[in-house]
């Protein structure tokens, strides 16, 4: 499998304007030279599978990936079948991306029973992988079983899994059964710094991937006032998280965000932007990136405000993005 997705930036396709944008962005993105090309599932949005695929028959080269999908939503085997039938469409451009989502959604508001989420993880990998692989496959664990299944067609390559995580426990998961971790928006270096020391140690070959909010433009205050909304409703989000304590930022920091409902974007300052987002003139974008690097990150995949002219700013990402990611780091 081409592996640029591993260490050439790519973007995220995101927002509830997708489905009727997505062939378009996606065309533009591979033009625009990124390597990969992700489509986040957040419920109650536009699913995931349906994106990839219309992305993937529009492009050649751009990998698609899928950042994240879980297991309870849809039963691992099903991940498997749908997994493959991606791959068949983008042959050797698929990468996996799988998490446990949270108890809200799964549990709360679609009454989806969520028990063991690291545990389940691990056994979603399994049998993924090994159906995959081709397996006939008997599977007893905790919380999934599969009784002689076997996927009727399996992709002639394998298909790279990521975990995208963040604690302590679930981060040294994702380095003893997979190939990387895709880190969540408001990842920042020395978030980067801990998921390489704590997933990536002693692995000669580990991705470390991130969602990284990113707006680039001749006016550097305009490109900065752009991403003060989204960082404020993923602050509020994520309030109390230790991704943002590897950001110095505590609960004390964070607290209003979370009190706001993500309506607190005038309360996102500088320090706040430069922590945790590369916003601002292509100069300066180009030297917030080579904090990221520094810190170990294999490649960043770009999410940008919302707007009217996205391929105007997706190009216009791309010509920053894609070239001080090229530079000698």
């Amino acid at each position: 499998m081409d592996t640029r997705w591993a260490s050439s930036p790519g973007i995220a396709l995101m927002g509830a304007e997708v489905p009727s944008r997505v062939t378009a962005w996606a065309r533009a993105a591979e033009r625009a030279g990124f390597g990969s090309a992700w489509i986040i599932e957040d419920y109650f949005q536009p699913g995931a599978y349906a994106l990839a695929a219309a992305a993937a028959a529009v492009t050649e080269r751009i990998a698609i990936g899928l950042g994240v999908v879980n297991p309870y939503t849809r039963h691992p085997a099903l991940l498997a079948m749908e997994t493959a039938a991606l791959a068949g469409i983008a042959a050797g451009r698929v990468v996996l991306g799988l998490g446990s989502s949270n108890r809200r959604w799964i549990e709360a508001q679609m009454g989806i029973p969520f028990k063991a989420p690291l545990g389940g993880l691990r056994e979603c990998v399994e049998i993924v992988r090994r159906l995959l692989a081709g397996e006939r496959l008997t599977f007893r664990g905790e919380t999934f079983t599969v009784d002689d299944v076997a996927l009727e067609w399996r992709p002639p390559e394998a298909v790279p899994v990521l975990l995208g995580v963040k604690g302590p426990k679930a981060l040294r998961l994702a380095g003893e059964i997979t190939d990387g971790v895709l880190c969540s928006v408001l990842a920042s270096p020395g978030h980067v710094r801990r998921v390489r020391q704590t997933a990536g140690a002693g692995r000669a070959t580990f991705a470390v991937l991130a969602y990284v909010i990113m707006a680039v433009s001749p006016d550097g205050p305009a490109a900065r006032a752009a991403v003060r909304p989204l960082i404020a409703r993923y602050l509020g989000a994520l309030h109390g998280q230790s991704i943002l304590l590897d950001a110095g930022l505590g609960p004390d920091r964070t607290q209003p965000f979370r009190e706001a409902r993500g309506r607190a974007a005038h309360l996102v300052d500088d320090e706040l932007i430069d922590a945790l987002a590369v916003a601002g003139t292509p100069e300066h974008c180009r030297r917030q990136l080579a904090r990221w690097a520094e810190a170990g990150l294999d490649a960043p995949i770009a999410v940008l405000p919302r707007g009217a002219d996205m391929i105007e700013r997706l190009t216009r990402c791309a010509e920053t993005l894609v070239d001080a990611w090229r530079e000698p780091r």
